[in-house]
């Protein structure tokens, strides 16, 4: 997708079945990007649905299809982060009344097609990488005056990058000289550090995954918005998440598994009477893109799609 052309969005058919139990319930879209989910969910409902959209990316707040679906009574749009749910979902005296919760984590198609955001290594513009640029620091800034160990550990934990020690001290080294203000800029020093190449993978993919994802604090708020849900959904509520890396579907992977699974007591000892009970059950298996969804959208290769049901 690119611009404000209408796209349909990885595991849509698959995200909203099992997503929309009550046609006329309270839904929440916590990534609108460019509103594929959310007109397709609107789309399903009812005339007494209602739901509320949330963006951090303000040229998604302010997209043609965001002031399109505005002009529907039943939908909302918000600006922040998914971390701040539970107190948008306050506000609206929706605390434990909600039907269903769709995450479509990652980076949307826009961000990365405009040079101007700097996500991508293949188009050059200035190295931002900020969802929301009305406040935190640009990749450029952080890349400043970030410590090498701790930039080590960012290209290693976030990017799962072997180089992570030869591109970090290439960066403090070029610094020094200069400063990285450029897409280009990062991925040649990048592409000049590693030598060895993984197949059909630009050598820049995975600092730039790392980066994008510190400057975000993209984990983070995932790890928030999944510990807010089981307060913002009513009984049978559904939390629907679509993963496009192993990060993001690792962290959502085990809070389901340890929110549905009761505590784990020895065998023939009795069940201690304050003992927590599980808040979610597992809906199914995790699903992946099928092979004709694959062919015609290539982002939705790594897309993995999970769904849990408060009790």
């Amino acid at each position: 997708m690119s611009g404000d052309s209408l796209h349909k969005p990885v595991l849509l058919d698959e995200a909203l079945g099992g997503l929309i139990r009550q046609t006329d319930g309270v839904y929440i879209d916590g990534t609108f990007g460019r509103g594929g989910h959310s007109g397709a969910i609107l789309r399903a409902l009812s005339a007494q649905g209602k739901l509320l959209a949330i963006d951090k990316d303000m040229d998604a707040v302010n997209s043609s299809q965001a002031q399109q679906l505005l002009t529907d009574d039943r939908f909302d749009l918000a600006h922040g982060s998914f971390s701040q749910m539970d107190e948008m979902v306050e506000q609206r005296q929706w605390l434990g009344k909600v039907d269903g919760i769709l995450l479509d984590l990652g980076v949307s198609s826009p961000q990365l097609d405009v040079a101007e955001r700097g996500f991508s290594f293949m188009k050059e513009g200035p190295l931002d990488m900020r969802m929301d640029v009305t406040q935190g620091e640009s990749a450029a800034e952080w890349l400043m005056h970030v410590g090498e160990n701790e930039l080590i550990k960012v290209l290693r934990d976030y990017g799962e990058e072997k180089f992570a020690r030869k591109i970090a001290g290439g960066i403090v080294f070029h610094r020094e000289e200069s400063p990285l203000e450029t897409t280009a800029q990062l991925a040649k020093l990048i592409e000049n550090i590693v030598t060895r190449r993984e197949p059909g993978k630009h050598p820049a993919t995975r600092s730039f995954q790392a980066i994008r994802i510190k400057v975000n604090q993209e984990l983070d708020d995932i790890e928030a918005v999944l510990a807010s849900s089981a307060s913002v959904l009513k009984k049978g509520g559904r939390l629907a998440v679509i993963s496009f890396h192993s990060l993001e579907d690792r962290i959502v992977k085990r809070f389901m598994r340890e929110q549905s699974r009761g505590p784990v007591v020895p065998r023939n000892l009795p069940m201690p009477l304050d003992a927590k009970k599980p808040v979610f059950k597992c809906v199914g298996k995790a699903v992946k893109a099928s092979v004709s969804e694959v062919a015609s959208n290539v982002r939705s290769r790594s897309a993995v799609l999970r769904i849990a049901e408060k009790l």
